[in-house]
């Protein structure tokens, strides 16, 4: 059963990353939104770029994982496609975790290649390695999983964008990637707690040589695993009652 898990998860990886991620459409969304955020904020107050890279990772992870992690299941129920998926023999949790996997695998190459144009255009002194990694990789796979929960609770594709949409506006702004969390006003730093771009904006900032310590960079991993678990568990029990 485990090994007719992981034959399909691949299979879906590959070709959600075919059919969908590696669109130009898809590529802009993900990369070119972000800069363009992040230089209108340059110009209308320029200072500290470099402080500025976690922010434009942070939001390039954000934007690539759920840019069409929102809507490919939504999108599938819609054609058909999702109930020849079910036919497969493998568990409703594997499926949902190639679908994941997939927005993850877009997400870092699109970081990556984000964090080597802002390194060249902002700057970027010291490097943590490890926890840079970890912490994009952790980011990804939270963001990819609201994603996932999005695309299972609504029923059209367009329900889907405007719920995505309702969830990344707020954390762009309340997320610590333009100004830290401990400047907001009360209670917004309260709020801003709910939401997982603000510790993976944290732990990337640290990593980037910025603010932060080690022991506070290993908290925002542990929330970020622990908003991607309870994000999967939900969407794959809202799935398996919408399906059965």
């Amino acid at each position: 059963m485990l090994i007719d898990d992981l034959r399909c998860m691949i299979a879906i990886v590959l070709k959600d990353l075919r059919a969908y991620y590696f669109k130009p459409p898809n590529i802009s969304w993900g990369m070119i939104f972000p800069f363009a955020f992040l230089l209108a904020f340059v110009i209308r107050n320029p200072g500290d770029t470099e402080a500025l890279v976690p922010g434009l990772l942070g939001l390039t992870l954000l934007f690539g994982t759920t840019s069409m992690e929102a809507i490919v299941i939504t999108f599938e129920r819609r054609i058909g496609a999702l109930e020849r998926l079910l036919l497969a023999p493998m568990r409703l949790s594997a499926l949902l975790a190639g679908k994941l996997l997939g927005g993850v695998i877009f997400g870092m190459i699109t970081a990556t290649v984000t964090l080597g144009i802002g390194a060249l255009a902002f700057g970027v002194e010291t490097v943590r390695w490890a926890l840079l990694v970890s912490a994009m990789l952790m980011s990804a796979a939270a963001f990819s999983a609201v994603g996932v929960l999005v695309s299972v609770l609504v029923n059209e594709v367009f329900e889907a964008q405007t719920l995505a949409n309702g969830l990344r506006f707020p954390m762009i702004f309340l997320g610590g990637v333009f100004v830290p969390v401990s400047a907001l006003p009360d209670p917004l730093p309260v709020v801003a707690r709910f939401f997982p771009l603000t510790y993976g904006v944290e732990a990337l900032r640290f990593a980037l040589g910025g603010a932060g310590s080690p022991a506070r960079s290993l908290m925002d991993l542990g929330v970020l695993a622990a908003f991607t678990v309870v994000l999967f568990v939900v969407s794959v029990r809202v799935l398996a009652r919408r399906t059965a």
